[in-house]
């Protein structure tokens, strides 16, 4: 059963750019990615960081200016530009993992706001203006994806790679001792473990996951602007987390399909969007407190074991 519904999603997958905008389709996926990067921490380790968005900003500028000024490869710019957003991830880690909770929060939020304003101030850039004209090169040097729907493709095989990856985190001996970290922490320590090792590890995981995002966006757009590095952007994967379900492997990817979807849709009504968010999120937290997909598996659950009693 399993099997045949992975199979039906590549299908459909395989089939959407026919039937739906690329630009949408790739807007979505590199948003899939990033939420699954935040929920890596907030839900597999308890670790609310209020500044995921940093990662995925700096890394969309860094692939922007390799793509434009060193004509490298676009793999390789977006590797590179991944791995310097794992490094800051490491280094804002190093800081901050030894607060919990609401410090833990405004201390990556400060790391936030700082790059912002060093990014706004930098010459290379473009300030307010953003960095235009973003390049495609050619995928190994040798194919051409210049095309959206070609790109698109592109764009999913990346997204599959990087929800494999966080697939192997969860599901590997390491990401048994962050879970057993966010359910007690003192325990895992009494143990032997050196639990803020591992809170940085989780740190550059995400933040490198969280960068090959943003390079991804970057190059699927074309450009780079602040606005990927406001906190606006780290407050709305918080959204898509929560409605998808936190802690929950599908629950980020429902939730940012749904909220860039209705983006999209509201796009024409201006502050509406917002508004329409707002209004998700207090749903929310009154009745779906586990998100979609978590509620959506509790009552499998329940259903289940009634046919067996």
């Amino acid at each position: 059963m399993r099997i045949a519904l992975v199979l039906l999603g590549v299908a459909v997958a395989l089939a959407l750019p026919f039937f739906v905008y690329p630009i949408l389709l790739m807007t979505i996926l590199c948003f899939v990615i990033f939420a699954s990067s935040f929920n890596l921490l907030l839900g597999y380790v308890g670790l609310l960081c209020f500044g995921q968005a940093m990662f995925l900003g700096l890394s969309a500028y860094i692939a922007g200016y390799l793509l434009k000024t060193t004509g490298v490869s676009i793999e390789i710019a977006i590797l590179a530009a991944a791995l310097v957003s794992a490094l800051l991830g490491g280094f804002v880690g190093f800081v901050a993992v030894r607060r919990t909770g609401i410090q833990f929060a405004m201390i990556t939020f400060a790391f936030a706001q700082f790059v912002y304003f060093m990014l706004l101030q930098s010459d290379f850039t473009g300030g307010e203006d953003g960095m235009q004209g973003i390049p495609r090169s050619d995928l190994f040097g040798l194919v051409d994806i210049s095309d959206s729907r070609t790109f698109y493709y592109f764009v999913l095989a990346m997204t599959a790679l990087a929800i494999f990856a966080i697939y192997r985190v969860i599901h590997s001996p390491f990401g048994e001792i962050l879970k057993a970290i966010r359910d007690n922490e003192a325990r895992v320590e009494s143990l032997g473990f050196r639990p803020e090792r591992f809170k940085i590890i989780a740190m550059m995981i995400s933040a490198g996951i969280a960068g090959f995002a943003g390079a991804l966006k970057a190059t699927v757009f074309q450009f780079a602007t602040l606005t990927d590095v406001s906190w606006t952007v780290s407050g709305e994967v918080i959204l898509m987390t929560l409605l998808g379900g936190m802690g929950t492997f599908t629950g980020p990817m429902v939730g940012a399909a749904a909220i860039i979807f209705l983006n999209d849709e509201l796009a024409q009504f201006g502050e509406w969007a917002l508004i329409a968010q707002g209004v998700i999120l207090i749903l929310v937290i009154l009745f779906l407190r586990r998100g979609v997909v978590g509620e959506a598996g509790a009552l499998w659950r329940r259903m289940r074991n009634r046919n067996k009693g």
